[in-house]
């Protein structure tokens, strides 16, 4: 009788274990989520409405203008246009994989492990750097406001950054911690904010479009592109965080009703309502003042009113409605970093911290406060110009992943339930990659290096130590064995 070999479990090798796939979620584990889904179609769409507008239009336009001349509205349509082709192929996946994580879960589900991790630097980018970016504008209406209202504005030594000759900005660091505090009171209760300042602040911008288009002068267009189309496609690459608030949806998937199905349209809607709006308020600001006068202009949108008008009262109104409306892209951008970290911490790649749910709030409450810590320390030092361009990066990055990880999945997954498919496959998704691309490279080389030194070191971290506290590895490991 020949002996017997005993027979010894193969490891996975090194690369098997960087590309190894997390399986796609069965229906018993959507349920099994400890977030409590509350969540509807309607709060949804005005998730990534929130969470979108105001970053372009209350006070990136002094920035972008300068850079395109009176052609950033080309900049708004084509940074839509990417965005748009980008949300079609978040809508597929958003309702074939409705889990938290965004495109962080989508790149681990498809992609593997270690993709999945490169973009997770690039969400941790891109939504702790807009969470900034939104906090250091929204500081700038405040002190208009102050103005305004009782003839004086905090120190510039307590309102601005370093680099814009202060020494901290007080007012933003404020704003994330009061955004902080609601969402650790509850998914609900935030939901509930945001869907009123949503509506306030679309209010208050139909009443600037209104007011702005009754000092129309069409000579303000004459000279359309003063920089070219290489000014256009740098609008482009600044205007682009803007569309950060349509990827915020996907956060949601563990904590939305019917995700399957809500979660698709809720992003396609967003975006249809979301660059309509961007496009309408850029050309009645254009309108009504000369590109020349956007440079340096802070809360834009309600100088440009008291110009007209002769009086503060509109630009009173307009700063009071960018106050609190802003504060929902805080909130919105605030509740994605926690979720996405919530995701990483339950596959074992984020430290165990960033998935406790509160027993009463239902809600990660530690997570919170340490996003929100570090987000704050951010917003207090670095100036807007910046910001704008690192969570462009960031946001470009993660929607070129979002793209390819719809081919991929089409390939690997034929047969899998998808409540929405992006039309003309695999033109669209090859299409927003090339959108991506083609802005990525107009973006400033310092803003490309500082964003591939944070990739590296997220994927440092994972080769030193989360790569053996994975949850996938280890169950691959005890499977082995």
């Amino acid at each position: 009788m020949p002996p017997i070999t005993e027979v010894r479990p193969v490891s996975l090798s090194f690369r098997q274990q960087l590309f190894r796939v997390k399986p796609l979620p069965s229906d018993t584990e959507e349920k099994g989520s400890p977030l409590q889904r509350s969540i509807g179609f309607f709060q949804l769409t005005l998730i990534g409405v929130g969470g979108t507008i105001g970053t372009g239009i209350f006070f990136i336009l002094s920035e972008a203008v300068p850079a395109a001349g009176p052609a950033v509205i080309w900049s708004f349509v084509i940074a839509g246009i990417v965005a748009g082709l980008t949300a079609i192929c978040y809508a597929e996946l958003a309702g074939s994989v409705p889990v938290s994580g965004s495109s962080y879960s989508y790149a681990y589900s498809t992609l593997g492990e270690l993709p999945a991790m490169g973009v997770a630097g690039c969400l941790l980018l891109e939504y702790g750097v807009s969470g900034a970016a939104v906090a250091v504008g929204w500081s700038q209406y405040v002190n208009q406001l102050l103005e305004n209202l009782f003839g004086f504005g905090l120190p510039v030594a307590l309102s601005s950054s370093r680099e814009e000759g202060g020494i901290v900005n007080l007012p933003a660091m404020i704003l994330i911690a009061a955004c902080a505090s609601l969402l650790i009171r509850g998914t609900r209760e935030s939901v509930l904010a945001n869907t009123v300042m949503v509506l306030v602040k679309i209010l208050g911008l139909a009443f600037f479009i209104a007011v702005a288009f009754t000092g129309w002068n069409a000579d303000h267009f004459t000279n359309f592109t003063p920089n070219g189309f290489n000014g256009v496609m740098a609008g482009s690459g600044l205007i682009f965080f803007s569309f950060v608030g349509l990827d915020a949806v996907s956060t949601a998937g563990e904590e939305a009703k019917n995700p399957r199905r809500n979660l698709p349209i809720a992003i396609l809607a967003a975006l249809i309502v979301v660059t309509a709006i961007y496009v309408l308020v850029a050309v009645a600001a254009l309108g009504a003042q000369e590109s020349s006068r956007f440079e340096g202009q802070t809360a834009g949108l309600s100088a440009i009113l008291e110009t007209i008008v002769g009086a503060s009262w509109p630009g009173t109104v307009v700063a009071a409605v960018a106050v609190l409306s802003i504060f929902s892209i805080s909130l919105i951008v605030l509740f994605g970093q926690t979720r996405i970290l919530f995701a990483m911490s339950r596959d074992g790649l984020a430290p165990e911290i960033f998935q406790r749910v509160s027993t009463r709030s239902k809600t990660p409450a530690a997570n919170t406060l340490i996003v929100s810590a570090c987000m704050a320390l951010v917003a207090g030092l670095l100036p807007i110009s910046f910001l704008a361009e690192m969570t462009s990066i960031g946001t470009l990055a993660a929607f070129i992943v979002v793209s390819a990880a719809v081919m991929v999945l089409r390939r690997r997954e034929p047969g899998l339930e998808r409540s929405f498919k992006a039309p003309l496959h695999p033109l669209i998704p090859v299409l927003s990659i090339a959108g991506c691309l083609w802005i990525v490279k107009d973006l400033r080389p310092i803003t490309i290096l500082v964003f591939t030194v944070w990739v590296g070191a997220v994927l440092a971290w994972y080769l030193l130590v989360g790569r053996k506290n994975s949850m996938l590895g280890r169950g691959m490991a005890a499977d082995m064995n």
